[in-house]
């Protein structure tokens, strides 16, 4: 059984429109000058499987505006429990917990695949803020989306 921060049941039990993953294999622009992935990288990597997310959903930026309304990040927070190393092979994950009116929230987890077992280097939870994408004013999401994220 997978754990994920957020949830009280395995990641392999949730919707597969709640949850989306990728693998990274760690480059030497990733690293900073400690010889370990740079924090900003993993946010970054965080952002890039939300997006990936998304668009696999066809629920990209400009499907979200043309239904009116985006999200934008309104608080990450992000716990480090191990560094991420030169040419270590990672996964990606993240899931949709929380969706409601005018906020959704997504959770991450960072999971290094080299070696026997998986093993938990970063979890991070985005809150985010449904707005107008012309006016930036907040805005409750559209119902088309809950329904295809599997809500």
């Amino acid at each position: 059984m997978t754990t994920f921060p957020g949830l009280d049941f395995p990641w392999e039990a949730l919707p597969a429109e709640r949850r989306h993953e990728m693998q990274r294999t760690v480059q030497a622009s990733d690293l900073d000058d400690l010889d370990h992935v740079n924090n900003t990288v993993y946010l970054s990597w965080c952002e890039a499987v939300a997006r990936a997310h998304a668009l696999r959903l066809d629920m990209g930026t400009a499907a979200l505006a043309a239904l009116g309304a985006v999200p934008v990040a309104r608080q990450h927070t992000i716990t480090y429990l191990r560094p991420a190393l030169l040419g270590e092979v990672l996964r990606v994950r993240t899931a949709l917990l929380e969706h409601a009116g005018l906020r959704s929230v997504r959770g991450y987890t960072i999971d290094r695949l080299t070696g026997a077992e998986p093993q938990r280097l970063v979890e991070c939870r985005t809150d985010w803020v449904w707005v107008d994408p012309v006016t930036g004013r907040p805005r409750r999401a559209p119902t088309d989306v809950a329904t295809r994220f599997g809500f």
